[in-house]
């Protein structure tokens, strides 16, 4: 059984993308974390390798996707739906661009952003017993 994701991303500037996620509220795990790369904890079993451009080409041949390509969106279940625009907010007022307007579909209330490094973040909250 697989017990943790750790997701590895590319960033411009490592020292700002620390402070653009300490804002969403993670924190950084020093043990993990130099000039090259940081360990965002977004849970206890979720985490963002954070690497500068050099650091992150070292680990595969392709080439590093452009900030107008979305290869994948990052979506993350929240507690509630106070907590999804919680963050949202942060994110937004620490530089994220909005990609959506909030959405309330009843049983689920989500709303997407896209952080500085053109990395896509779709944050939720879902009740599956009302899914109609």
């Amino acid at each position: 059984m697989i017990s943790s994701i750790f997701l590895a991303m590319p960033v411009e500037n490592i020292a700002r993308s620390i402070t653009f996620f300490e804002a969403l509220g993670f924190r950084i795990n020093p043990q993990f974390t130099n000039d090259e790369s940081a360990c965002v904890v977004i849970s206890d079993n979720i985490f963002a390798m954070i690497s500068n451009h050099e650091k992150y080409t070292s680990f595969s041949e392709k080439k590093l996707p452009s900030k107008d390509a979305a290869e994948v969106i990052f979506s993350l279940q929240c507690e509630s739906t106070d907590e999804v625009k919680s963050i949202a907010e942060k994110a937004f007022a620490a530089g994220a661009r909005r990609v959506n307007e909030p959405s309330d579909q009843g049983f689920m209330f989500s709303w997407g952003f896209e952080d500085l490094d053109g990395h896509l973040w779709d944050l939720f909250w879902m009740d599956p017993a009302n899914f109609k």
